[in-house]
């Protein structure tokens, strides 16, 4: 029988049996929750290696609420939502707080018991669940040579950028790439994590050493011992949590709450934050001396605006990822929708873009996705964007890498450059590209 715990959140009680009904003929313990408190309960209780599976839809809240409840309360088992194809939308949103996935109520007899063991064999691997995609944009391919020149030394590594923009999956490729691959990545939501909470998360505790430890538990240094510890928006961290992993990192060691003996460590670091970092130093936010020991090598992650040679090929990738997993088939996207992709701000980075697009799909359902699909609101970009003319020896360039993403489409290119079209057909002339690209 398979050792994972499946708690099934579903105030419909026929429904309920079947799902867990389904579940136990392959082997799965389940527990049932006709209440988003009762669910609460067993969480409370619960190890960090179960997975819940929740109605959208509850008599005293809804399965988001859950969800946020539980990140909160750093608990960071795999979320799925089960939903009705009208609530599509808000399933997609959940995606946004940390649900895995959404599967419509029609479909779960077929999809379940795949997604779950998709997960528990990410989960075995150290995977994480967001698609991985081959960026061939010029910036981000000097990341991948950072990437490939510091993985395989122990040194701290720290990630920085905004949100959404993929630097989980630069921490897993320094992992994947060093000599730790085949030894444990834990990955650590230090946002969930109160200054209450994190002596146990990070160290552990032993039975009995404070009400309600019931049993003994491991920490994540044990969890990661051999590999990778990587810890995710660490400027979050309470100020007492900081001092706390200092004080291990510099001895490389630690001891359990309740425990009287100290436990050695062999785990490589890996931080990551969208903090101005200086700045919470600066602001008394965070220790400058725990700053250093996680500063060793600096990966700083572009935004998606800055790297829009990559906005299309992603695109095209998460139109295939949809129409593979939502049973879709479509075939690509509309002019309009091409121009709003890559005028668009993305101020949630390639998370936002795969949430739009999947959307998009979903909707579209076959032939292509027009603009109206893409539901994206108008941004204002937080920094110029990376097409924008800033000297002779660059302008050629940057023409003809705007030109070429926007498929000839003058009027698109003049958008990314930041510049009228007429101005755009006078660069054309002088650089002897008048006639290079079609007219729109």
């Amino acid at each position: 029988m398979d050792k994972t715990k499946i708690i099934v959140v579903e105030d419909n009680i026929v429904y309920c049996e079947y799902v867990c009904n389904l579940l136990a003929r392959e082997g799965y313990s389940t527990v049932q929750a006709y209440h988003l408190s009762t669910a609460k309960k067993h969480l409370q209780q619960a190890t960090g290696d179960g997975i819940v599976v929740s109605d959208l839809r509850l008599p005293d809240g809804n399965g988001i609420d859950l969800l946020r409840w539980m990140r909160k309360e750093g608990k960071l088992q795999p979320f799925i939502i089960m939903t009705d194809y009208a609530e599509v939308h808000t399933a997609v949103e959940s995606m946004k707080l940390g649900s895995l996935d959404y599967i419509p109520k029609q479909l779960v007899e077929d999809k379940l018991i795949p997604l779950i063991r998709s997960i528990q064999k990410e989960r075995q691997a150290g995977y994480s669940r967001m698609p991985v995609f081959a960026r061939d944009g010029s910036t981000f391919q000097k990341i991948m040579h950072r990437i490939k020149i510091v993985a395989n030394t122990d040194m701290s590594v720290i990630v920085l950028g905004e949100n959404g923009t993929g630097k989980e999956h630069i921490a897993h490729q320094l992992h994947n790439k060093s000599k730790r691959a085949g030894k444990p990545f834990v990955a650590v939501d230090c946002g969930s994590l109160t200054k209450e909470l994190a002596p146990s998360a990070f160290f552990g505790h032993v039975k009995g050493a404070f009400t309600g430890a019931d049993c003994t538990k491991k920490g994540y240094f044990h969890e990661a011992e051999g590999g990778t510890l990587f810890l995710d928006e660490v400027g979050n961290l309470a100020m007492e949590t900081q001092q706390m992993l200092l004080r291990a990192i510099q001895e490389r060691r630690y001891r359990p709450i309740g425990d009287t003996a100290d436990y050695n460590f062999n785990i490589r670091i890996i931080a990551a934050t969208n903090e101005d970092m200086e700045a919470a130093v600066s602001e008394k936010r965070f220790r400058q001396d725990l700053l250093y020991r996680l500063h060793d090598f600096e990966i700083i992650v572009p935004p998606l605006r800055d790297c829009q040679e990559d906005i299309m090929p992603l695109a095209e990738f998460f139109r295939e990822v949809a129409n593979k997993e939502l049973e879709c088939n479509v075939s690509g996207f509309s002019t309009e929708a091409r121009k709003a992709l890559l005028t668009h701000a993305w101020p949630g980075n390639v998370r936002e873009l795969r949430q739009k697009i999947m959307g998009a799909v979903l909707q579209a359902q076959e032939g292509v996705v027009t603009k109206e699909y893409l539901e994206l609101t108008v941004t204002k970009p937080t920094s110029p964007v990376s097409f924008a003319l800033h000297n002779d020896t660059e302008e050629k360039e940057r023409i003809l890498r705007a030109l070429k993403q926007a498929n000839g489409n003058r009027s698109v290119a003049a958008e990314l450059l930041g510049i009228g079209r007429t101005t755009l057909y006078s660069k054309l002339e002088e650089y002897g590209l008048k006639y290079k690209f079609r007219q729109p």
